[in-house]
């Protein structure tokens, strides 16, 4: 059962291939987030800066925030959230 409550947000840039793989994820497994594009959005830098980001992905699944793409840690975050995965 999924959590509708929890929010995912996945801060990446256009040149990120482990950004790309991360929305790939997301995608498959269907999730549903938000992506936030730190080059091309002032405000979605700022909340990226807010959140300590210093790379990207930067991934929040409710307060827990991922730094990189890493499967299993993505996959037990969002078990933990109470997505299906």
């Amino acid at each position: 059962m999924k959590n509708r409550q929890t929010r995912v947000t996945l801060y990446s840039s256009r040149n990120c291939a482990h950004c790309r793989r991360a929305k790939a994820f997301l995608l498959q497994h269907h999730i549903p987030f938000t992506e936030q594009d730190v080059e091309r959005n002032r405000r979605a830098q700022l909340d990226f800066m807010r959140a300590g980001g210093r790379g990207v992905p930067l991934i929040l699944v409710g307060e827990r925030q991922l730094n990189g793409f890493e499967p299993e840690q993505l996959k037990k975050a969002l078990r933990q959230a109470g997505f299906d995965v």
